[in-house]
């Protein structure tokens, strides 16, 4: 990019100053590494969400029944506090960033992508790629600097045809109940910054070299996950298709009250973890624990693990 970005002035500017007088208000989570053939996946926090722990109770058990799970679901304080876990795929000259965080307007206890970025020695004009699995604020709403300025500037920006062409439609609001239609229109207003650059994609195409799209709708309609592999190695970066540790990969065929679709999400989930468990992939999943590195491992008929790769 010709020439200096505000941004990069401003920063400049007092950024010495800054750096001596102010304590950091963010608590870093030092990146997490693992090995994909030559390639690496870091693993980066944007912090994580507080919502009440309602948000994930299944549509389709009683509330006595919840109420019983919640210290299983690990809900402290009758909330549900999942990381966001953020994947950067360093491949060759190319660094692939998944999602792009909540920013700093969404809540308070999020925006950490940018200087966990930087502690690892990151800077966001390294990055070459910005793929989106799903337009929801917590994976989009990072997209913009508050000088209405593309973070990622020198990034190409990928997001699935199904996806794209939803929010941009009347649907996206009318379909939404009136707590999440501020999703559309935040989601609306940041698509707008990408419509005359950005790269589509469908279902299953290798859109970069060495990222292969998965579709699995449900949770929105163009939500897709993302086979990474280099070399004779691969891992699936799943996004919100497997939520939550327990409630994701149980038997019980619980319903995800988050989901846009919850029947569809549910026969996803149940198809992608199918695959996982048989190819035995390595998984990176958005909410799971930091850094939601770990397996599906089949356990009986219908059930399923989750397994944590210890870093």
């Amino acid at each position: 990019m010709v020439g200096i970005k505000r941004r990069t002035f401003l920063k400049t500017l007092v950024g010495s100053a800054t750096a001596v007088a102010l304590p950091s208000l963010q608590s870093v989570i030092a990146q997490t590494e693992y090995p994909v053939g030559n390639s690496r996946l870091s693993i980066i926090s944007d912090g994580h969400l507080v919502l009440p722990a309602e948000f994930i109770q299944p549509p389709n058990i009683s509330a006595k029944d919840f109420n019983a799970l919640k210290p299983e679901l690990n809900l402290k304080e009758n909330l549900y506090q999942p990381d966001c876990n953020i994947t950067l795929w360093k491949s060759g000259d190319r660094n692939v960033l998944f999602d792009v965080g909540a920013g700093e307007n969404f809540m308070d206890s999020t925006g950490r992508l940018l200087s966990n970025l930087e502690a690892a020695g990151i800077s966001a004009e390294d990055v070459t790629d910005v793929v989106i699995s799903h337009a929801h604020p917590d994976h989009l709403w990072g997209l913009v600097d508050d000088f209405d300025e593309l973070v990622f500037y020198n990034a190409e920006h990928h997001v699935h045809q199904i996806e794209w062409d939803y929010w941009w439609s009347d649907s996206a609001i009318n379909d939404m109940p009136d707590s999440r239609k501020v999703f559309a229109l935040g989601a609306k207003t940041r698509f707008a910054y990408l419509e005359d650059t950005v790269r589509l994609f469908r279902d299953g195409e290798e859109f970069i070299p060495g990222v292969q799209a998965i579709f699995t709708p449900g949770h929105t309609p163009g939500h897709c996950s993302f086979r990474v592999y280099q070399q004779n190695a691969s891992a699936v970066i799943v996004g919100d298709a497997l939520l939550h540790p327990l409630l994701a990969f149980s038997p019980n065929q619980w319903l995800s009250g988050s989901d846009q679709n919850p029947l569809q999400a549910q026969n996803t989930r149940k198809r992608l973890l199918d695959q996982l468990s048989q190819d035995n992939s390595p998984l990176v999943g958005y909410h799971l624990p930091y850094p939601g590195l770990g397996y599906a491992e089949k356990r009986g008929k219908a059930a399923y693990d989750f397994v944590p790769i210890k870093s």
